[in-house]
């Protein structure tokens, strides 16, 4: 006889888990299932490269998993997950020597700054203040926040209005402080000149570096996924991995469906459950740019001539605004930046378990054309070496990944896209599509949580949780 279920999770993305601990929370019966061997989707790690030497394979950095309401409201820790806080949040090497810095404090960062400190404390101290309000709305759906937030959130908007370009240029004099808000403001995956997206997600990740930190897991991001598993097991959910699903008849019998798909993908197994208009309309979903990464066992750290990248969980390599600019441009016209702006993380300074005694990991990556297969690895590694002369000589191994490999992985990385999907201005207010309740579908027991819907890319479980909630307010 076919066992029944409250509600089915397809997928076992961050989201995906996220949904299905929402839903057993509140006493439903749930079962995931999952394409892949095992579950986690981009929250994953692996030895790549050599033995004992552990790699993040896609996502590796976690502001926003720390941020998140809905992961603060879970006891993760006690199921394995311990966060690992770096002495900095990101350091950005200029070629005179220097480097940017930005600390968890708000305080030694702008004292760091020079001229620009001023500015800087003027633009982040503010929404400090008012993170506590600001984040469950940043993170939540769509909607009208309460009357508490306005003033707050007008702080927030007021500063995202003009591009990236434009707001560096405007509020920083000095050329280290503009690099170091273009490098955050380029992990929006768009040219630096578009309005609003790419300023608001730069002052996001950097309020997020000094309202928590830019920690990671140690032993490796893995350890969310084997933590939201093993606390969903334990409130009785069930998990099937190895099981790829093509339409929604061969699911057993449930009351409702949720998607960690992209949505192109939640259409094709749906099929006429969803009227033909709202299935062209998932399909019609824009993807950006991919990535080419590059996970690395080292001999010794990263040889960076600024010491204070040394003491940094993420590094920056991409020079000045202008340059980072330019390199994030370029995926956009269907071309490889000879000088892309390289994002890096060194894990092992801070979390020893992830390698052999004395020895290291050192991980990186930079935007690339829709489903490029161009190995960039001589273009990052010459940026790299521009910032740290002699790397090339610590590199004991490496593991490449394009396009191609990062969707064969994961299906919803389509084409290399990390962050599903474009995050401009107009996306994110129609992801997957324009809707009130954009987690809900024109059925009312199939909705989507994927990082294809608000609030957008990264591990924070917020897209699981908020179709839950989207579901539990048509009871």
């Amino acid at each position: 006889m076919t066992s029944t279920y409250d509600a089915l999770v397809i997928g076992s993305g961050p989201n995906g888990l996220s949904a299905a601990i929402a839903l057993a929370r509140a006493g439903h019966r749930v079962k995931v299932f999952e394409c892949y061997d095992f579950p986690g989707g981009g929250a994953r790690s692996a030895e790549l490269t050599q033995p004992g030497f552990v790699h993040d394979v896609c996502s590796s950095i976690h502001p926003m998993a720390v941020c998140s309401p809905f992961f603060n409201s879970l006891p993760l820790e006690d199921f394995g997950l311990e966060w690992i806080y770096p002495e900095s949040c990101v350091a950005h090497p200029l070629d005179d020597g220097s480097a940017a810095v930005m600390y968890p404090s708000l305080e030694k960062t702008v004292a760091g700054l020079g001229e620009d400190g001023k500015a800087y404390h003027a633009v982040f101290e503010p929404l400090v203040r008012d993170s506590e309000k600001l984040f469950p709305y940043l993170l939540g759906p769509p909607g009208i926040p309460g009357l508490s937030l306005w003033f707050g959130l007008a702080r927030f908007g007021l500063r995202v209005l003009p591009s990236a370009n434009r707001f560096a240029q405007r509020k920083f004099k000095s050329e280290a402080t503009r690099a170091l808000f273009a490098g955050n403001a380029a992990h929006s995956f768009l040219p630096l000149d578009r309005r609003i997206s790419t300023s608001a997600i730069g002052i996001m990740l950097m309020l997020a570096g000094h309202v928590k930190g830019w920690p990671f897991p140690k032993g490796g991001a893995g350890k969310i996924a084997e933590a939201l598993v093993r606390y969903f097991e334990s409130l009785g959910g069930e998990i099937e991995c190895s099981r790829k699903i093509n339409l929604l008849d061969e699911l057993p019998p449930a009351d409702v469906v949720f998607f960690d798909t992209r949505p192109a993908d939640m259409a094709g197994i749906a099929g006429d459950r969803l009227p033909a208009s709202y299935r062209n309309k998932l399909e019609r979903f824009r993807h950006g740019p991919g990535v080419f990464k590059i996970d690395y066992a080292l001999s010794e750290p990263v040889p960076w001539t600024a010491e204070n990248c040394r003491g940094a969980g993420t590094v920056h390599a991409g020079g000045t605004l202008e340059e980072i600019a330019s390199a994030e441009l370029a995926p956009w016209e269907g071309k490889h930046s000879e000088k892309p702006f390289v994002l890096t993380a060194q894990h092992s300074l801070f979390d020893p378990s992830r390698t052999p005694e004395t020895k290291h990991t050192f991980w990186a990556y930079c935007h690339v054309p829709v489903g490029s297969t161009l190995d960039m690895t001589e273009a990052i590694e010459n940026q790299i070496e521009r910032f740290a002369p002699g790397f090339r000589d610590c590199v004991l191994d490496r593991h490449t990944m394009n396009c191609v490999d990062f969707e064969c992985m994961n299906p919803n990385l389509f084409s290399g896209d990390i962050v599903g999907g474009v995050a401009d201005w107009k996306q994110l207010l129609s992801r997957p599509t324009f809707r009130l309740k954009p987690h809900s579908t024109p059925n009312p027991r199939i909705f989507i949580c994927s990082a294809s819907t608000p609030p957008g890319g990264g591990v924070h479980g917020m897209g699981g949780f908020n179709a839950v909630s989207a579901w539990q307010a048509r009871q």
